[in-house]
């Protein structure tokens, strides 16, 4: 008999703990955001990681009643504005809109003063479509035929800097297909200008960037360094399909960890409403494809 009574004084006992639970989980979601909060853009304003930022921080705002707003920290390849998250409290009010490079290769190379697990995902809302471009007259039409010119002819690439994903993805295809740049440039923007002063012969760019040359076609490109082919490209091969190399670019949002997983969600669920909007629509079919939410 006393058993039982034990026995049902612990079933008792994790009941109540599960609703005590369930109800403290509800009741954080119920109230976040209780306060500001400030959606950290490492970039300066007007790419596509920023312009997406804020249709989800206007939509947190339309959703919460509670004012959302994107402030744009560029400095250090991103990573001042990566810091500044990771120094945040852990309860949603700072949401870093990073690329990968600020926890991965910004890590590894011992440029940030924090771990790669100082931030959890809520999840990845764009494979930023990132390019291969050349001048229209350039005398090749597809990564093999750069190869092959290249092993003859000196071409030049224009990159964004050493330490940024995109160039070492550039570069260890170069290598696979058998062929080196003969020089290379960093440039804090790669646009039709670079290709049409011969700056560089090849840029690792954004179709942002370069949109008014492809609807004049006074530039073609070469591959996609995205997840599938670009909507507004389709007839270009990712890089993957060319070179096996399935790396993609992607931005997404990121919280301090130790943030509670109710507000991870109720992040996740205005993000992936806003990016249902019809704006992020026609963004979509503007400048190439991405992922709604891709939840990591």
């Amino acid at each position: 008999m006393k058993k039982q009574i034990s026995y049902a004084l612990k079933v008792i006992a994790a009941s109540t703990l599960l609703i005590s639970t369930v109800a403290s989980t509800v009741s954080i979601a119920a109230d976040y955001p209780n306060r500001p909060v400030k959606f950290i853009v490492p970039w300066p304003p007007g790419d596509l990681e920023d312009v997406l930022t804020r249709v989800i921080a206007e939509e947190m705002s339309k959703e919460t009643g509670v004012p959302a707003s994107v402030v744009n920290k560029p400095g250090g390849g991103g990573v001042l504005g990566a810091t500044t998250v990771a120094q945040s409290r852990p309860d949603g009010s700072v949401i870093g809109s990073f690329v990968v490079d600020l926890v991965t290769s910004q890590v590894v190379g011992g440029n940030a003063p924090y771990a790669a697990d100082a931030f959890v995902p809520v999840g990845i809302f764009l494979d930023y479509p990132f390019v291969l471009a050349v001048k229209s007259d350039a005398p090749y039409s597809t990564l093999t035929e750069l190869a092959e010119y290249a092993k003859t002819h000196d071409v030049s690439l224009g990159h964004f800097g050493y330490e940024a994903t995109p160039t070492a993805i550039t570069f260890q295809a170069a290598k696979k297909l058998g062929f080196k740049f003969a020089s290379d440039s960093a440039f804090d923007a790669l646009d039709c200008s670079v290709l049409a002063n011969g700056d560089a012969d090849v840029i690792n760019t954004t179709t942002q960037q370069i949109l008014p040359c492809l609807d004049s076609k006074d530039v073609k490109v070469l591959s996609s360094y995205t997840f599938k082919r670009l909507s507004i490209l389709p007839q270009v091969p990712t890089l993957n399909e060319e070179t096996g190399i399935s790396q993609t670019l992607w931005n997404g949002l990121f919280v301090k960890k130790g943030t509670p997983q109710p507000i991870i969600d109720k992040i996740a669920a205005i993000a992936e409403t806003a990016l249902q909007s019809p704006d992020v629509l026609k963004l979509q079919e503007k400048y190439g494809g991405w992922r709604v939410l891709d939840k990591r």
